[in-house]
This record gives structure tokens, C-alpha cells and sequence, in this order.
């Protein structure tokens, strides 16, 4: 167990919630499951900057890289000293603290060749890409798979798993110099421009139909094209939750399948495999250490301090983040 009894967390301000401010606090207790993670890095994706308006006075940060000081009486698989990585649980207090109690049912062992700093980058989003393509879409080895929003942080693992570890047909989408050469870094197969027509960018690459789609950004805007291009009997996985009812009738006649993908929801409704997330991480972990996959951080944002987050929320919600973005504590 750390000697410490205190520890300094950052917080949204109660006050302004568009500002943090530090807080010191009593370190935490883990329960009978927990481990209590002394965090040595911590990283941000959109779901910090779209909950924290209600997130006063609370820890926001579900990514985090650090090692196991104490651990609970039902604790199994982990012990004082393992080095791990996690995306926590929307339920309870963030990462973005010096100590933090989480479920071992959905940690993993951190990467052995990665750093603090970089194996912070990459939970929520393997959990997510990894849920999507291989629970909801059930993908197959030579499909094709059509990524929308492939430069994100949930875009580049989905290239990269699809792409090297299911050895599918991937076409990613991208709207810019930058994020294009992102994307074919990341192993895609093609790359089309989702600002302009899809179909017809698909069809200049021998593409009618694709087999599935990975949606990571605008639902709403992509439904019908993705109606349009996905195949008979294909599957539409999306992160995004839509502003409007979708027009679920144009995929009758396909007989296509939409499933929404949100990896917190094991641990929210502590479901009988939230363990899975335990093994993809672990899984995961074993494919970067082998050079299968690739870290996703492009931005270094140095230590965790009030102002520096407060501006790391501001890039990550202008839509123009590449990769990943991960701060030291």
C-alpha cells in the first residue's frame, strides 16, 4: 500500500467548467475487485470534453497508464508492482490524479516495449476498435471495411487492426493532406476524401458495396451514404451518438445490420463479460510489443497541469486531432 495519504488530483472547476483546478484529496481505498494505481501518464478523447459540463468538481481522464500499489482481497490476476494500462469506468472518478482505484475485470498488463506516456494513448481506443470490429461487425479476413473518420484516435486502431491483424480490404476517410498521409501510415488500403462523394470515389476504385463500416464521426451526416454503400446482409458499427432519429428503413431492403459501439458500457452495467476487456487489452499489449500494431500518440503534451489540459480539451473538441494527444504525471 503507498505510504501516501493525500494525494493532488485535477479537477473541473465547480465554478467554470470550461477550466480545471488542482485539489488535494485522501487517496482512495480500492474495493474488494480494485487495484489502486499510483498513474504515471494519462491521455484525452472526446468523451472528456463532452461530459465535462457535468463533471464539476470531478476528475475527468479514462486513459491511463501506471503500476498496481495496493489491490483488493478478490483481486486475482494482478499484484504490487505490475506495471498496467486501462480506460476506467464513466461511472466513477477520472485518471487525471496521482491515484486511482479501478476494476481489475478491465485492466491490462501494460505494453513491455511502451512507455508511460504512449500505452496511455492507446486503452479506450483498442477497446473501442477492437468491440466494434470483432463483436459488433464480426468481421472476416478479406472483406472490405469502410473506416469513416479514419485518423482519429478509435480510426487508427481500426485501420490498423483490420488491416494487419484481420487482413481485410480497408479503405479510411480523410479530409486533409495531414490526416491522409495519417491513414495510409496507418496500413489503409485507400484513402477518399468523406467532405466529398463517397460512392462515387468508391466506384472510381472498382467498389459498388463494402462489406461493413466503421462510422467514427458524424452519424447523422454519413447515415444515408453508408445505407447507400454498405452491401447485403453488411453491418454499420458507430461511436457517435446521433442528434436526430436515423432512418433505420433504408437498410430494410439490405438487410443490413446498425449496432452502436460504446466500450464503457460493460463496466457501467457491470455485464457478465466485462472481463473481456481484461483479455483484449492484454491481447492488444502482446500485438504492440510484437510490432503488429503501432502507437497512435502524435502529441506529447508534456505534464498535467490546469491550463495545458484546459487547452488539450480545446484541440481534441476542434475535430482536427490526429492520432492521440497524452500528458505525464
Amino acid at each position: 500500500m503507498t505510504a501516501a495519504k493525500t494525494q493532488k488530483a485535477l479537477v473541473v472547476s465547480p465554478t467554470d467548467t470550461s477550466r480545471f483546478e488542482f485539489v488535494e484529496r485522501e487517496v482512495p481505498q480500492p474495493g474488494p475487485y480494485d487495484l489502486l494505481v499510483e498513474v504515471k501518464a494519462v491521455s484525452v478523447n472526446p468523451v472528456d470534453t463532452k461530459v465535462r459540463g457535468k463533471r464539476a468538481g470531478k476528475s475527468l481522464g479514462w486513459d491511463a497508464s501506471g503500476v498496481v500499489v495496493a489491490r483488493g482481497s478478490e483481486v486475482k490476476r494482478f499484484r504490487e508492482g505490475d506495471e498496467v494500462f486501462y480506460a476506467g469506468d464513466l461511472t466513477r472518478e477520472g485518471t487525471n490524479a496521482s491515484f486511482h482505484v479501478v476494476d481489475e475485470r478491465i485492466v491490462g498488463h501494460k505494453p513491455r516495449k511502451l512507455d508511460h506516456l504512449h500505452a496511455a494513448s492507446i486503452p479506450l481506443t483498442a477497446l473501442t476498435a477492437w468491440e466494434g470490429l470483432y463483436e459488433q461487425l464480426r468481421v472476416e479476413q478479406g472483406k472490405t471495411l469502410l473506416v469513416i473518420g479514419a485518423a482519429g484516435g478509435v480510426g487508427s486502431l481500426v485501420v490498423q487492426l483490420a488491416k494487419r491483424l484481420t487482413k481485410m480490404t480497408v479503405i479510411g476517410t480523410a479530409s486533409r493532406d495531414t490526416t491522409r498521409d495519417w491513414v495510409k501510415k496507418m496500413g489503409a488500403d485507400h484513402v477518399v476524401n468523406h467532405r466529398e462523394n463517397l460512392p462515387a470515389q468508391l466506384a472510381a476504385l472498382g467498389l459498388k458495396n463494402v462489406d461493413a463500416i466503421f462510422c467514427c464521426v458524424g452519424t447523422d451526416a454519413h447515415f444515408d451514404t453508408m445505407a447507400e454503400l454498405i452491401a447485403p446482409g453488411g453491418r454499420i458499427v458507430s461511436i457517435v451518438e446521433p442528434e436526430q432519429p436515423l432512418p433505420m428503413g433504408k437498410l430494410f431492403g439490405k438487410r443490413a445490420s446498425f449496432a452502436w459501439e460504446l466500450m464503457f458500457t460493460k463496466s457501467m452495467y457491470k455485464t457478465p463479460d466485462m472481463a473481456s476487456q481484461q483479455a483484449i487489452l492484454d491481447r492488444v499489449a502482446d500485438l504492440l510489443d510484437e510490432g503488429v500494431l503501432t502507437s497512435t500518440l502524435t502529441v506529447d503534451a508534456g505534464v498535467l497541469e490546469p491550463a495545458a489540459l484546459a487547452e488539450a480539451h480545446r484541440t481534441v473538441s476542434s475535430g482536427k486531432m490526429v492520432g492521440k494527444l497524452a500528458f505525464r504525471l
